[in-house]
């Protein structure tokens, strides 16, 4: 059935990011509940590595899901793929709700993680190759508001079931997820192709026909639409002149690419925001909370992120990507320094676990946990105002017409393999290092910091095809480059020009005849 498209590229946005709800939904699914007393008794009080490898069974899963997206993408197409992703999640869903112990409890997970593998690499990419240069990193941005509103509702959803007795406290929770899967499925028929995918595939009429009705309403002689198409298939031909297989993210400098995107996805997950967002329940025991209080204060932490990442989704493209990773990754290592500080000179120990929880074994009170609870607040304001969307908006750039798919799929892989591998860490860690987990991740921020600095060319408002000179060679040190600059809007400019002379010679021409 070929059904009508809608070409505003801020609905097409919309649509696409559902894909990022539900991994928001699958965060706080747990973040929500493993707290409450029916999901400690059902599941007799997992912790440690246990609780550890239920945290991590969406990240594993989600490697599993980098990995084959790229070529999947490549082969039916960045929109077809995110919907076939979609059958993963409902699938996990149905495995999570009928759970009878934490090992289907994990199988489910895995099976939710396959499909955010596939769509937090692939709507990136969907969103950067339909995006105009200079709305890129503000409808990317829409990525990642997707994913907090989804950590919001399904944190309070799941708040909400905790007043329910029973297994149908967490079952009911979890059941929900069904509900922006279906959303995302209904929606997606109604979307355009990538017209860059479509030109790799060598479907050159309804890329240019896609390109137009995308950039100027339908108009294919338009300027913008000219010079763009120009551009994506001279470096197209250029591309396909290249080496081939997994040699080509190596080679002629293309390592620089390679290196930029895996390792902004890895440092995005170093920085250790995530501790936060999946475990925030335990640090605020830490400082004392407990029970409803606990909850809605770690509610109140997932509106912060919200709002800020909007505010951020108006200034991105004017400030550029190097000063929000570089400044941001620095205003996190502080706060994480601070909250370890303030742990480990002020904490008492509680060797059998705050409340119970063996996870938590330390304490503060008075004053010392106002400062624990006020910078973990301030950690996440810095993580959504900078790494938390400019991490996927940076790491959907970097990457050529030939490689974005796979490429995506490997930043992914960088940033689910870290994002697993702390999911796993961080309880065992907090019952062995408590406090000093957190000086851990404040050096890996300063580390994230100086890398940012050194190797990350500016890329906002510039084509995705003129990024390929920035990590060449011959391109500018990365501490010289700035926002803007576009060549693409000299060759607009040209076209305009050549089509003006044309206009008055053809004047000319009839004035004389």
């Amino acid at each position: 059935m070929h059904m009508p498209k809608i070409y505003n590229t801020y609905f097409v946005a919309l649509i696409a990011t559902v894909g990022g709800m539900l991994f928001g939904f699958d965060i706080s699914s747990m973040s929500a509940i493993i707290g409450t007393k029916q999901y400690v008794s059902y599941f007799n009080n997992p912790h440690g590595i246990i609780q550890g490898a239920i945290g991590a069974a969406l990240a594993a899963g989600s490697v599993v899901g980098s990995l084959f997206a790229g070529p999947f993408s490549d082969r039916i197409g960045r929109r077809d793929s995110i919907f076939c992703a979609c059958f993963f999640w409902i699938a996990g869903t149905v495995v999570q709700v009928a759970c009878n112990g934490y090992g289907m409890l994990i199988a489910g997970r895995v099976l939710n993680g396959i499909c955010v593998g596939i769509t937090s690499s692939q709507v990136p990419v969907y969103l950067a190759e339909i995006a105009k240069k200079e709305k890129r990193g503000s409808i990317i941005v829409i990525q990642q508001l997707a994913i907090e509103w989804g950590i919001l509702i399904m944190f309070f959803i799941g708040y909400g079931c905790s007043f329910i007795a029973g297994t149908a406290s967490f079952r009911i929770a979890w059941g929900t997820q069904f509900i922006p899967a279906v959303i995302l499925m209904l929606g997606i028929p109604f979307l355009p192709r990538s017209p860059r995918w479509l030109a790799k595939v060598g479907r050159n009429e309804e890329a240019i026909a896609t390109l137009a009705n995308i950039q100027a309403q339908g108009n294919r002689d338009d300027p913008l639409v000219v010079a763009e198409w120009e551009e994506i298939t001279t470096v197209l031909t250029a591309e396909r002149q290249s080496a081939k297989g997994w040699r080509k993210f190596f080679k002629n400098g293309m390592w620089r690419r390679t290196l930029a995107g895996t390792s902004v996805q890895a440092w995005q997950q170093l920085s250790g925001a995530n501790v936060m967002t999946y475990y925030v329940v335990y640090v605020f025991e830490m400082a004392g909370l407990s029970g409803n209080i606990n909850l809605i204060s770690s509610g109140v932490q997932y509106a912060l992120f919200i709002i800020f990442t909007s505010v951020v989704f108006f200034f991105i493209d004017k400030i550029g990507r190097r000063p929000l990773l570089i400044y941001g990754a620095i205003g996190m290592g502080i706060c994480q320094f601070v909250v370890g500080g303030v742990l480990g000179a002020y904490s008492e120990s509680v060797p059998d676990g705050v409340g119970g929880n063996p996870n938590v074994i330390i304490r503060v009170t008075g004053a010392p946990s106002h400062v624990v609870i006020a910078f973990s607040y301030l950690l996440i304001i810095v993580y959504a105002l900078t790494l938390a969307p400019v991490a996927w908006v940076y790491a959907a750039e970097v990457w050529s017409l030939e490689t974005r798919a796979t490429g995506m799929a490997m930043a992914a892989v960088a940033n689910w393999l870290f994002n697993f591998a702390l999911g796993l860490f961080v309880p065992p860690a907090f019952g062995s290092i408590s406090w000093r987990t957190f000086i851990i991740f404040g050096v890996l921020c300063f580390g994230a910091a100086a890398q940012a600095y050194l190797t990350y060319p500016e890329t906002s408002k510039k084509s995705l095809e003129e990024i390929e000179f920035l990590f060449s060679s011959k391109g500018p040190k990365p501490w010289k480059t700035r926002p803007g600059e576009s060549e693409l809007d000299a060759k607009i400019e040209q076209e305009v020009r050549r089509r003006s002379s044309v206009a008055m010679v053809g004047e000319y021409v009839h004035g004389k005849v």
